[in-house]
């Protein structure tokens, strides 16, 4: 048997040819080994969501909840684990929409959205630490409208009547709102200003207060929510006049809007969902399709919930519902010059 010795070690070392043979067979294997890459093994990411959603109102129950929460309570179905409200009201909506304008951008953490929330508080407060800029818009999903309202008692029949009047005697019409440079309060200056008329605002602390000092006859108009007057108005206490929507509601079909009535202004107001600045597309894509597969399977039960309000159905994308919120922004930015 053929054997081969070797001088570089620092014994001589003796090997046979079937000894080297094995050894050049398993050097091939190796440097073959060497030569592909080397797959470690790796976690993947935990799919969306991994856990339920926390959706802040930024209002006490029975305001913003009631034009979010029938798109809510469904979404679950789509998402794979349910959405939760969590009620954080207080400042205009400034502290709920605070606390997701900071929240860790992963879609975990939502806001419910309309223009007093993410629009108005953070024009009129300039400490607010956060901006529309703040959050990226998902879904807007339904539509509240605002109005023009009297007493049944009220001598002005139509708003020709009421602007007449308050052209000839500026400054005796006392309007109530539920509260100072909130939503209804800026669309009712809007359009004083528009009409060229003067009025005497006289705020209040919510809704509520505000309708019931217009029922108790202290005030003669009132610029409100339609949800907050919507009762009074079908039993005949208090007379509409018009709404800000660019459409008449589909709750008030013979009240016109104020377009129809030869004035620019609109306000519509809009109710949606947004998440922090910086969360994921996908993550966006992935809620926003989950809101329309639940209007589309549910359409009339949310149809039939939002009526109580005054609301209906408005399924925005995020694109069309940045666009709104921006056009909001521009309008009661130009809104808040001059006003005290």
């Amino acid at each position: 048997m053929t054997k081969f010795h070797f001088n570089g070690f620092n014994k001589p070392t003796t090997m046979t040819f079937n000894t080297l043979r094995k050894w050049m067979h398993w050097g091939a294997w190796l440097t073959m080994a060497a030569s592909l890459p080397i797959t470690l093994p790796t976690h993947a990411a935990e799919p969306f969501p991994s856990k339920p959603i926390q959706l802040v109102i930024p209002f006490a129950p029975g305001d913003t909840d009631n034009m979010i929460r029938p798109f809510a309570d469904r979404l679950g179905e789509f998402l794979g684990q349910p959405v939760v409200l969590s009620f954080k009201p207080g400042a205009g909506g400034a502290i709920g929409a605070s606390t997701v304008a900071t929240s860790k951008p992963d879609g975990l953490t939502l806001v419910g959205t309309s223009p007093g929330s993410i629009v108005v508080v953070p024009l009129a407060n300039k400490d607010v630490k956060y901006s529309l800029d703040s959050f990226e818009p998902i879904a807007s999903l339904s539509e509240g409208g605002m109005m023009l309202v009297v007493a049944k008692n009220a001598p002005w029949k139509n708003l020709k009547e009421l602007v007449e009047y308050s052209k000839a005697n500026p400054g005796t019409i006392n309007y109530t709102t539920s509260g100072a440079m909130g939503i209804t309060h800026l669309l009712a200056e809007i359009f004083s200003k528009e009409a060229g008329i003067k009025w005497t605002h006289i705020p209040e602390k919510g809704s509520g207060p505000a309708v019931t000092s217009l029922l108790g006859g202290h005030v003669q108009l009132s610029s409100a929510a339609v949800g907050a007057v919507q009762t009074h108005v079908e039993s005949g206490a208090l007379r509409p006049l018009a709404v800000f929507s660019l459409q008449r509601l589909k709750s008030l079909p013979d009240v016109p809007t104020l377009r129809e009535l030869g004035y620019k202004i609109a306000g519509p107001a809009y109710y949606g969902i947004s998440a922090p600045k910086g969360t994921p597309k996908e993550v966006i894509d992935q809620i926003y399709l989950a809101t329309q597969k639940a209007i589309e399977k549910y359409n009339s039960q949310i149809s039939g919930n939002l009526k109580l309000f005054g609301a209906e159905i408005k399924h925005l994308n995020p694109a069309e519902y940045k666009q709104y919120l921006k056009d909001q922004n521009a309008l009661f930015a130009d809104a808040m010059k001059g006003i005290n």
